[in-house]
């Protein structure tokens, strides 16, 4: 096949987009609670991403994005070499790729991440992932493909319905949304 230079080639989806979707959330908790958590400075509530340090602190990286930009910062030495006790990915890396994305960023709309629609959002004990009610002090609220939620009952009355775990399906997503992930 010969690539038009003036056409963009369009490589085959090699994820689902149930799948992509589910991904993109779990990097999106880097950010909003974990190892990325520096990066909320920036006040977007679209960003994802993961953070990265090798053995002994040879390398460290984040690589993040939103719909719009994808950013890696990689620190490290040609020849291996340790960057020092406690030089990781969310340490030494991640104020270099915020510094940039600020720049980047500047002008470009959020994009929120909708999920799919056969994707559902239920509250689960953070512990245990069955479901369970918004009153549990271990209650979140995750992301599953439907019919791969775990089979559990929450807790009620039996036979009685519980509306904190009913699935909803979401809003359907505009019809860019799929090829605008990423």
């Amino acid at each position: 096949m010969v690539a038009d230079k003036d056409k963009p080639v369009a490589a085959p989806r090699v994820l689902s987009p149930e799948n992509t979707f589910l991904m993109a959330s779990m990097m999106q908790d880097v950010i909003r609670e974990g190892t990325g958590k520096a990066a909320l400075v920036l006040g977007r509530k679209d960003l994802a991403g993961k953070t990265g340090t090798t053995n002994d602190y040879r390398d460290a990286w984040f690589s993040g994005f939103n719909a719009d930009v994808v950013t890696t910062a990689w620190i490290g030495f040609d020849q291996p070499a340790s960057l020092g006790r406690g030089e990781t990915g969310g340490h030494a890396a991640l104020p270099i790729w915020i510094d940039y994305m600020r720049v980047a960023l500047q002008g470009i709309p959020e994009k929120p991440l909708t999920p799919p629609q056969n994707v559902v959002r239920l509250t689960v004990n953070s512990e245990t992932g069955n479901p369970t009610t918004a009153d549990d002090p271990q209650a979140m609220q995750e992301y599953f493909i439907q019919g791969t939620e775990t089979p559990h009952e929450p807790p009620g009355v039996e036979g009685e319905p519980n509306s904190e775990t009913t699935p909803t399906p979401p809003t359907p997503p505009p019809d860019n949304v799929r090829e605008k992930l990423f």
